[in-house]
């Protein structure tokens, strides 16, 4: 529990405006894109590194624990205060500190907006490539924490792979800066790295220096419907054979499909459609040539409709699809448990097939959709958590998911990070030796453990 004491403490260091205690304050901190909800004591809005640092010592003092928060959009519990004590959050540190043309590089603040940085770069000819889902409200310091995907990292990779440099506030208070601006830079143990996707356990990152690249001068967006998953896998697999590397290639299973079908201005066939959906960009000449190689492979692999965006206008209606599946899914059920898991691109077929194996096994609908570029495939057990017996058999289903995962050498987590949600399932993937190291490590950072506290796994 935070005292009055520490309040006080507290208020004095951010001012009486930035401080939240009361019970209606406190509730929209409370929860994220879990469904779960724990209730911190109190909420502090900090405006710089100096008062993020007088905050963390204070909390190595006083002993109560401080839980780093973005936008809280996280799919893992990643910014819960699962063990009461202090949101950190980050909003008022939301500044594009620096787009340099030059140097192809960003300076931002934490709090700020994904798509607002992407905006702002393509406005100058350059390209922020990752792009989670949630990017109209994600936060970069939230994508930086749980190093975030999205469509786009089948070519472009994820957030690690374009952050350059971070500052940031060690939970003991000292002030830290990682990494370098340049192309190349082998000084020392690469702690930007280590702190990108540490899920806010071993630092509370305060700016980030971001590398950008030129953005492509066309993008050309396809939706094509094969009659199952298995053609539309081997689709996918034929498409990187012949050395084709789209922007993205999303897919939808035939549950997925049924829960957007009158969202979608076109006439989609009943039963086990699967849907591709594949974005393109690059110069006019090339992407030319690949479109039409796209198009051909996919009539080969057996596909009964291939859909061309003509235009913009055009790609957004067969976005609209994709973005609007997630809301949609309660049509099937009214709760769920998301995985982000991961398998090799060519199992990617057989492992959709198995997982409504599963669901048929519990008597529950799993859809699955996602990037199927990467192998990354966002799994959605749908159940009522009202009822004792569905509830049940749902966590029967994601203990055989996540198996069924690792016996395929696979990842439990692409993207979500593990937060609480996958924490007791971390043993699955990682040995003994590596979670014994983590342990050390986090130890290292934070020797009260006061930062984030409860998350991945627990300190001993």
């Amino acid at each position: 529990m935070i005292t009055p004491s520490v309040i006080t403490a507290l208020t004095t260091i951010v001012g009486e405006t930035n401080i939240l205690t009361t019970k209606e304050e406190l509730l929209p901190f409370s929860h994220d894109g879990t469904q779960q909800e724990f209730m911190p004591d109190a909420v502090i809005f900090p405006q710089d590194a100096n008062q993020i640092s007088q905050i963390l010592k204070l909390a190595n003092q006083e002993l109560f624990p401080v839980i780093p928060r973005g936008a809280g959009s996280g799919m893992s519990g990643g910014a819960l205060a699962v063990r009461g004590g202090l949101v950190l959050a980050m909003n008022r540190l939301n500044r594009i500190l620096l787009i340099d043309e030059e140097n192809l590089i960003a300076k931002v603040e934490p709090g700020v907006i994904t798509l607002q940085l992407q905006e702002e770069v393509e406005k100058r000819g350059l390209l922020y490539p990752p792009d989670p889902a949630s990017l109209d409200v994600s936060t970069i310091g939230g994508n930086v924490a749980e190093c975030a995907g999205g469509p786009r990292a089948v070519k472009y990779g994820v957030t690690r792979d374009y952050v350059l440099a971070l500052n940031a506030v060690l939970p003991t208070g000292e002030i830290l800066t990682t990494g370098v601006e340049t192309a190349k830079g082998v000084v020392g143990y690469d702690l930007t790295r280590l702190l990108v996707g540490s899920e806010g356990t071993l630092a509370v990152i305060t700016e980030i220096t971001l590398r950008l690249i030129p953005k492509p001068q066309m993008e050309k967006t396809m939706l094509i419907v094969f009659p199952d998953i298995a053609s539309a896998g081997r689709c996918v697999s034929e498409i990187i054979k012949e050395k084709i590397i789209p922007t993205t290639i999303e897919f939808m299973d035939s549950l997925s499909v049924e829960c957007v079908r009158d969202q979608v201005d076109m006439d989609l066939p009943k039963g086990g459609a699967t849907i591709l959906l594949i974005e393109l960009d690059g110069d006019r000449h090339h992407i030319d040539e690949n479109a039409a190689a796209v198009e051909v492979l996919c009539e080969k692999m057996g596909a009964i409709q291939f859909h061309l965006a003509r235009d913009d206008k055009e790609a957004e209606n067969l976005w609209k699809a994709r973005r609007n599946l997630s809301p949609s899914l309660p049509r099937l059920k009214p709760h769920k448990i998301n995985q982000d898991v991961v398998v090799p691109r060519s199992r990617l077929a057989d492992f959709i097939s198995r997982v409504a194996d599963i669901g048929h096994t519990h008597d529950l609908p799993i859809p699955s959709f996602g990037h199927a570029g990467d192998g990354n495939i966002h799994v959605n057990i749908m159940y009522n958590r009202d009822d004792k017996g569905e509830t049940a058999r749902a966590h029967k289903a994601l203990e055989e998911i996540l198996t069924l995962v690792i016996v395929m050498k696979g990842t439990i987590s692409g993207e979500h990070g593990i937060g609480v949600s996958k924490k007791p399932f971390i043993g699955m993937e990682l040995s003994q030796a590596s979670l014994e190291l983590m342990n050390r490590i986090k130890k290292a950072f934070d020797p009260n453990g006061i930062l984030n506290p409860g998350k991945i796994f627990d300190m001993r």
